[in-house]
């Protein structure tokens, strides 16, 4: 029997969304879309199916209500109708939350109170999921917790070094990417090996310590601010430098925008977060170049730091959007690591083959296409369909 589930993942100003059939036999993505710039005055919607582009509209989409609507109409002049369930990534689930859910009004106003976490995608994810249940009232709705992979980390790497009181109120490493991390864990099953590190590398990234398949360690911690630089945010800082702007005048909402939107590959090279082109002018613009080194030294620093957590060191997958395309990053990350036993194929890197190692290494490295929505709809129909068991 053929089952259709629609995917949500809605950051703070877009939704991407995609559709899946499951059957006994396969899995099957057969529609994709976005809606982009969510409450801008120029905003763009499409749809896609694989490659082929079905749908592409401009205009403004006031919010992600809207979105989901615009979304929904796209998919029925595709002939999309019967849906058995719907998944959302949910990007914070708080100290309660480590596992899949099934949405109901409870549920709901559980991540109402957890907005204070994640201000800036809470409401959001919160409003689509009304919306879906406005135009399917019936249709069961899974939330998919995007810290629930690294709830099984030990306290110790849980813990900041705070009192108590604020360890009880849910201020602790909670982690991001979880869902990314679980695809990888997923696919490579025992080749994945006892100590293994995957770095997803993005215009968020993070990296996470596994041993026997199990989070040792994450470089994000209470926010998805933490941990080595990105795109737009600053990763990990001294917090005299918080305070000192702070005491400069800056107000929390200005340090907000500053740590996130501001820094990291964009504050550094004072051009661009994006790192293909960075790269691009790496060569003659000393701020680029500057801005590319960093963040391969900060990510080096994280490996090495996770390597003595686990012990040595068997396996290194590099995913995301940067982790997946970009072969001189990668490069410049293993220079100097040579210590754990990695040794780089330098051809077999820039084809961003599937192993990136030379043959016969201490360290096998690998490259994973991530796939977070196909993680979502497993998670959405094992949860939506054993309840209608």
């Amino acid at each position: 029997m053929e089952q259709t589930i629609l995917c949500l993942n809605g950051g703070s100003s877009s939704l991407k969304f995609a559709v899946y059939r499951f059957s006994d036999s396969a899995e099957e993505k057969i529609f994709s879309g976005a809606v982009e710039a969510i409450g801008e005055d120029s905003g763009r919607a499409w749809l896609r199916s694989g490659d082929k582009a079905l749908q592409e509209t401009s205009g403004k989409f006031s919010n992600h209500t809207t979105a989901v609507e615009t979304m929904f109409a796209a998919l029925q002049k595709q002939g999309v109708g019967r849906l058995e369930a719907a998944g959302h990534r949910i990007v914070h689930g708080g100290p309660k939350f480590t596992r899949p859910q099934l949405i109901d009004a409870r549920l709901k106003e559980a991540l109402k109170e957890l907005i204070p976490f994640a201000p800036l995608h809470l409401p959001s994810q919160v409003a689509m999921i009304e919306a879906v249940g406005a135009h399917f009232a019936d249709l069961p709705q899974v939330a998919c917790f995007d810290t629930a992979f690294h709830s099984r980390m030990p306290e110790v790497a849980q813990r900041f070094a705070l009192p108590q009181k604020l360890w009880e109120q849910g201020i602790r490493r909670y982690g991001f990417h979880g869902l990314s991390y679980e695809y990888v864990v997923s696919k490579l099953g025992p080749q994945l090996g006892q100590r293994a590190i995957i770095a997803h590398l993005g215009n968020g990234a993070s990296m996470v310590a596994l041993k026997d398949a199990l989070p040792m360690d994450t470089s994000m911690g209470l926010t998805p601010t933490g941990g080595f630089m990105m795109g737009t945010r600053s990763g990990d800082l001294d917090p005299g430098v918080l305070i000192q702007l702070l005491k400069a005048g800056y107000s929390t909402d200005r340090l907000e925008e500053l740590m996130d939107h501001e820094a990291g590959l964009l504050g550094v090279s004072g051009q661009t977060g994006d790192m293909k082109a960075l790269l691009k002018k790496s060569q003659e613009d000393k701020a680029a170049g500057l801005a590319v080194q960093m963040f391969a030294y900060q990510v080096r620093k994280f490996i090495g730091s996770y390597a003595a957590v686990l012990n040595g060191l068997d396996t290194l997958v590099f995913t995301g959007g940067i982790g997946e395309r970009a072969a001189e990053v990668r490069a410049n990350i293993c220079v100097g690591l040579q210590h754990l036993g990695i040794a780089l194929d330098t051809q077999a890197n820039r084809r961003n083959a599937e192993v990136i190692s030379v043959s016969g290494s201490k360290c096998t490295v690998r490259v994973v296409q991530t796939d977070e929505d196909l993680m979502i709809v497993r998670h959405t129909r094992e949860v939506a369909l054993s309840k209608r068991a």
